[in-house]
């Protein structure tokens, strides 16, 4: 039991350094024109992000929300019997993060894989797609 504490503790301490190292670190944020920020803006309204503040995976994603300077919604799913972990659970169907839960009119899409996540925001938001 003391074991477990323990390395709960280590963990979710070494998380926070990370998460405060990811602040202090961070990549510039894109510039956009009015009309790109408003569509911007409109895309990500259908869009949010489940995740822990300390997972390296979600700080990961995040920094990339940061750089594409994406408006998401965070949505804190590390919370036993909280509403966003439920609502990870019952409608997406298993609690892991970072998932993004993308609404497209009656449809709704639970991308599970930081990188997958993260293929996907630059496909969407990145005015200057990588070379293949």
């Amino acid at each position: 039991m003391f074991k477990a504490i323990l390395l709960k503790g280590f963990r979710e301490g070494v998380g926070g350094l990370m998460a405060f190292i990811s602040f202090l670190t961070r990549p510039r944020k894109i510039k956009r024109s009015l009309e790109a920020k408003i569509e911007t803006d409109k895309k990500a309204a259908n869009m949010s992000l489940y995740q822990y503040f300390a997972c390296p995976f979600c700080i990961k994603t995040r920094r990339t929300v940061h750089r594409l300077n994406i408006p998401l919604e965070y949505r804190d799913a590390q919370v036993r019997g909280g509403e966003h972990r439920n609502t990870l659970e019952t409608e997406g169907g298993k609690i892991k993060v970072p998932c993004l839960r993308i609404d497209e009119g009656e449809t709704t899409t639970w991308l599970y894989e930081s990188s997958e996540i993260i293929a996907y925001l630059n496909e969407q938001f990145d005015p200057v797609p990588a070379a293949s």
